[in-house]
């Protein structure tokens, strides 16, 4: 789910046909960052040439506070798996009902927006950490294959979630590189 997490597809309108099976993909590991994790301002908050960054956009009360999201390959390679370890504390109960709201962007274009039931999706994608989660610290790990196709672009990724009672739960903006050139090993 994140990081969302993490990240989209599309430069000219003709690559948007082919470009949206990748924009799943990529936000479904942004779903699966902002339903295992969550918020307290601070990290990076650059656009870093031929890589990534988040910034943690949420508050001292969120129900989910992030402490790190790190990714392996570090930056992210189209066609190769990509490793994601979030950490955290929870602080209060994630139960079902608990879901998140992803804005996926290039530039200023809208690619994609979709709500995501944070609990069936960590359940449907065997994620480390099932609902209900208990407050405590938590480390998630998940890896996800990058499609070969992605665009070169400059995507962000916005994820606003919130627990089953209308709750701020965790608010994390992602930025990815996919434009600048990197080394392909």
């Amino acid at each position: 789910m994140i990081f969302p997490q993490l990240l989209p597809t599309l430069l000219l309108l003709p690559a948007l046909a082919s470009a949206l099976p990748q924009v799943e993909t990529l936000v479904d590991l942004a779903a699966w960052g902002a339903s295992a994790l969550s918020s307290t301002p601070r990290k990076s908050a650059n656009f870093p040439d031929g890589g990534w960054s988040w910034v943690d956009c949420g508050g001292a009360g969120d129900a989910v506070l992030i402490d790190s999201i790190k990714v392996s390959p570090d930056p992210p390679v189209p066609g190769q798996n990509l490793t994601v370890t979030a950490t955290g504390l929870v602080v209060d109960p994630i139960t079902d009902g608990a879901y998140a709201d992803v804005l996926v962007k290039l530039g200023l274009i809208k690619l994609l927006q979709r709500k995501f039931d944070v609990c069936e999706t960590a359940a449907e994608n065997n994620a480390t950490i099932q609902c209900p989660v208990a407050p405590g610290v938590y480390e998630v790990v998940q890896t996800v294959e990058l499609p070969k196709e992605i665009p070169k672009a400059k995507y962000s990724v916005q994820v606003r979630g919130f627990t089953a009672e209308e709750k701020d739960m965790v608010c994390v903006n992602l930025f990815i590189d996919f434009l600048t050139k990197r080394d392909s090993n």
